[in-house]
């Protein structure tokens, strides 16, 4: 039995079915690719923020954070070390000048890059002069830097160099950590490599055990922070920056070792 032909109302009425069907299909499928992109682009955004959050939570290459002490004016300095009361308070001596040579203070960031340049070009005049008796040199350290990079390397870098000074090796560890100065600013000292320049100074056995206990134990985080915050009541306005005598010396005037021992010389006249 022959089957009869749809008539033209049933096939117009089928065909705009087909086409409603078709046009939700094409709704539902934009909606999930939408959905989907939104779901790529939060979890992007994600990894991002964890990204950033880890970068500025490590002290210098990762790990965590150890929480620095408030500004305490008891907080105890390395040997030898000026203290809150004394003629630079928290400065660290350096040389053998009498007391009627000129005072040069040197403010310093471990982290920055023109005190690394500085101590490139002509941080051994600096100290030769100090050694010759000629100046009465103080390096006066600050960590200002530790907030514009987002880690406290600077603080750590001092609080470790107190340790070595401890150790007597004030000039070697001081060196060697501009030496090893990050090529990267941001990316700081780690704990294992301020361990390390430790013994690369020639500190060991008994000594070495005390450092590494000062270290760890964060004996002098609390003169890093009591120095940078004597840098921030003096407005000093960067690093590297000298004073002779009180008379501001840029970091030019520093690295110019003819120069320097000139206004030296004037300056003990």
């Amino acid at each position: 039995m022959a089957r009869e032909k749809p008539s033209k109302s049933v096939r117009e009425k089928a065909a705009a079915a087909r086409a409603e069907q078709q046009a939700k299909e094409k709704r539902r499928e934009r909606t999930v690719r939408i959905v989907g992109a939104i779901g790529v682009i939060v979890v992007v955004v994600a990894i991002i923020g964890i990204a950033v959050f880890a970068s500025r939570s490590g002290s210098g290459g990762g790990g965590d954070v150890r929480p620095l002490p408030s500004p305490d004016p008891s907080a105890p300095v390395p040997a030898g070390v000026y203290d809150s009361s004394g003629e630079v308070p928290y400065g660290v001596p350096y040389g053998t000048a009498p007391a009627t040579a000129p005072l040069l203070e040197i403010w310093e960031d471990f982290q920055c890059p023109a005190c690394g340049s500085l101590e490139a070009i002509n941080g051994a005049g600096i100290q030769s002069l100090a050694a010759e008796g000629k100046v009465r040199l103080v390096w006066r350290s600050t960590a200002f830097l530790d907030n514009n990079l987002g880690n406290q390397s600077s603080a750590e870098a001092i609080a470790a160099w107190g340790c070595a000074i401890d150790a007597g090796k004030t000039a070697e560890y001081h060196d060697i950590v501009y030496a090893n100065q990050p090529t990267v600013e941001g990316d700081g000292y780690t704990q294992e490599q301020l361990l390390a320049f430790a013994e690369e100074v020639g500190i060991s056995g008994v000594p070495l055990e005390e450092f590494n206990t000062c270290l760890t134990g964060g004996r002098y985080l609390g003169w890093a922070v009591n120095s940078t915050q004597a840098f921030y009541e003096g407005d000093i306005p960067g690093t590297p920056a000298g004073f002779l005598n009180g008379t501001r010396l840029d970091g030019a005037q520093l690295g110019d070792q003819a120069g320097l021992e000139k206004l030296v010389a004037e300056a003990t006249q």
